[in-house]
């Protein structure tokens, strides 16, 4: 029976009748509290959305599957090559290779001081059927010289190579707060790079407009698209005023937005920038066709603490990153934030791909979110925020204006001030950290621990260092011949090349990069939205290393299992998304009882739990008995309402409750406990 037929005999249903039962199960409420949420970017999300009608899906650069990318990061050339071939062996059919010092490079990043290392690095990688990725930052263009060496060496030829070389003057710029030398000098030395790269038949993408720097900041959606439209444009202006045709300069472009575990922001911001880039090109009067997409799970969603939920945000990020219509995926390992992953937690990464592709076959179907009511309506409402933000760019003159007058960071570092005071109330909840935290989480391990946090030992990580001596840490690596430099004159594209060839180490190359007029600006920080939390977990930490233990709350439960179940259940979690242990009990009815338990439990904090019923009635004796067994600081888990005056004479300090400042209420029990 034909499904569709059936349907037709049954009247349409109307919005205006599933309101009316929405508005009977709210009893009052207001539908736009309660039902409808908004992005960071003020777009309303509804609840439910009608089908969108006469929608255009919209295609890959090439139809099929998405390339599965794994990163090289490792600081031994030997060992990263090592990591890749296993990668690849595992299914992967991309790599992004991550240099040192490369903003993406987090503290470690491939340590390539020539191109023997470069070789070692990639060796046994057949570069003819894969895609490369380079990930350099402000070294791109010297880093570039050395893999068109290698091709040279290995006898390629590089029309038959899938090659992004990454370069991204502004974006590096925007990460690390200077360029090498004007504007006017890094439009010559990208033109001069294009025509090299356009004689020697280079058939990928030279160019790269970088969204992680803005998202890592704190971006909203819109912010990073109109970021990277605007970088896209400058870098195609640039290209321009060195001969090159805005064909030429477009085809040289690839382009590269974060995916993160918000699902359907995530589809309809990969969605949108393939549509405003269309835009763009039609306003340059070129026929649209599909662009290079690249995606990359966001390193502000990962975390330090429980980093086992970072496999269920990975997997979410991929999946939409898949759907939304991204070329290629790199999936951070779940360790990465604790330090360089291990093979096991690149295998895992890697996984999250195959299952996606193989097994739930997401690559089918072009565009699959075409159609869908919400995917369109979002991707509609971001391409009409993100234009706008684009168009207030340029007439600032363009993104490097913006960012030198600072106006772009400031946009910014308004919308991470929102996102950060979300985090806090856990409006915005990070699963593991600041909502069900585990204080007694297992350690994990990475082949080194990170040097971007102080604490190395413990915190849940472990190093492959702690069992065996074999290797060293990324900070002991250094290019060697580090002394040599070379004049600050322009040197073309082609020498690099020839020098990269015979044997001049990457600093001899990075010095032919100085220029006249190098620009300073504030640079964009990289924020991972969970470290406020791991702060106040690493209080915990140290202290439990310097007593045996770790600092308390006390939960003074009332009245029957029944009754304070609820609220000790979540002052147990509020309590220890800070790292303080909850000591909790099957509650008392009794106030000397009440008294000893305390005193036993040897807290200087407590927190009273139960039913608003039973507040009203011995709230305030409780709190009398806990004050005068020697509580310092004694909570309330519910709102106060309008007893909270007479609660707080009674000796209550603080109340907790869904909403409330939480990493306020935290470092101040913490400052109380840990004194």
């Amino acid at each position: 029976m034909d499904d569709l037929s059936l349907a037709a005999d049954f009247p349409q249903a109307t919005r205006e009748q599933w309101l009316k039962l929405v508005e009977g199960v709210l009893k009052g409420a207001d539908f736009r509290k309660k039902l409808v949420s908004r992005s960071h970017d003020g777009i309303d999300i509804q609840p439910l959305y009608p089908k969108a009608e006469g929608s255009t899906p919209i295609a890959r650069e090439q139809a099929g599957r998405w390339l599965v990318s794994q990163r090289i990061d490792h600081p031994d050339p030997e060992r990263a090559n090592e990591l890749a071939l296993l990668d690849l062996e595992g299914g992967a059919d991309a790599l992004t290779l991550v240099a040192q010092k490369a903003p993406a490079a987090r503290g470690f990043g491939v340590q390539i001081g020539s191109l023997d290392d470069l070789d070692r690095a990639l060796s046994g990688v057949m570069l003819d059927l894969i895609h490369l990725r380079i990930d350099a930052g402000g070294h791109g263009r010297q880093m570039a010289a050395l893999v068109l060496a290698l091709a040279a060496r290995r006898g390629h030829k590089l029309a038959d190579l899938s090659l992004d070389l990454g370069l991204d003057p502004i974006g590096a710029m925007a990460a690390q707060g200077r360029m090498s030398a004007s504007w006017g000098t890094m439009a010559g030395r990208m033109g001069d790079t294009l025509g090299h790269l356009t004689e020697q038949g280079f058939a990928g993408r030279a160019f790269l407009a970088d969204g992680r720097v803005y998202h890592e900041a704190g971006a909203s959606e819109a912010q990073e698209l109109a970021a990277v439209l605007a970088t896209g444009v400058g870098t195609m202006r640039a290209l321009e005023t060195q001969g090159h045709s805005p064909d030429a300069a477009r085809r040289a472009l690839s382009f590269l937005l974060v995916a993160d575990a918000d699902e359907f922001l995530t589809v309809a911001k990969l969605r949108a920038l393939r549509r405003l880039w269309a835009r763009v090109e039609q306003a340059c009067g070129l026929d649209p066709r599909p662009i290079r997409l690249h995606a990359e799970t966001a390193w502000r969603m990962t975390t330090r603490r429980d980093p086992w939920v970072n496999m269920l945000r990975t997997t979410v990020a991929a999946f939409s990153a898949g759907i939304g219509g991204a070329d290629s995926v790199t999936v951070l390992p779940f360790t990465a934030a604790l330090g360089l992953p291990d093979a096991f937690a690149r295998r895992v990464a890697r996984n999250t791909q195959a299952i996606l592709l193989d097994e739930s076959n997401l690559s089918r179907v072009i565009d699959p979110a075409a159609g869908a009511g919400g995917f369109e309506a979002l991707t509609d409402a971001l391409c009409e925020k993100a234009w706008g933000l684009f168009q207030e760019i340029e007439r600032e003159g363009g993104i490097l204006d913006s960012l030198k007058a600072d106006r772009l960071q400031a946009r910014i570092t308004t919308v991470r001030a929102q996102r950060e005071q979300a985090v806090a109330t856990r409006k915005e909840p990070i699963t593991g950290t600041s909502e069900f935290p585990n204080i007694h989480e297992a350690d994990v391990t990475v082949l080194f621990p990170s040097p971007l946090w102080e604490g190395t030992k413990g915190g849940g990580v472990s190093s492959e260092l702690d069992q065996q001596s074999a290797g060293t840490p990324a900070s002991h690596f250094s290019p060697q011949g580090g002394g040599e430099q070379l004049a600050p004159t322009e040197t073309a594209f082609s020498s690099l090349v020839q020098m990269a060839g015979q044997g001049a180490t990457l600093p001899r190359l990075v010095g032919t990069a100085s220029g006249p007029s190098p620009v300073a600006i504030a640079p964009l920080p990289s924020v991972r939205t969970a470290e406020p939390f791991e702060r106040l977990r690493d209080r915990s930490d140290a202290y439990l290393a310097k007593t045996g233990e770790r600092p308390k709350v006390f939960l003074a439960n009332l009245g029957p299992i029944s009754a304070f179940t609820a609220r000790a259940t979540f002052a147990k979690n509020f309590f220890e998304a800070g790292g303080l242990e909850a000591v909790t009990n099957d509650g008392f009815s009794d106030n000397d009882a009440l008294r000893q338990a305390y005193r036993d439990s040897k807290a200087k904090l407590s927190c009273i739990c139960s039913t608003d019923e039973i507040y009203e009635k011995h709230a305030e004796e409780a709190a009398q008995a806990l004050r005068s067994a020697g509580s310092s600081l004694i909570y309330l888990a519910g709102r106060p309402g309008e007893r909270q005056d007479q609660l707080t004479r009674a000796g209550i300090d603080t109340f907790i409750y869904a909403g409330c400042d939480t990493l306020k209420v935290l470092t101040q029990a913490l400052d109380e406990a840990c004194s």
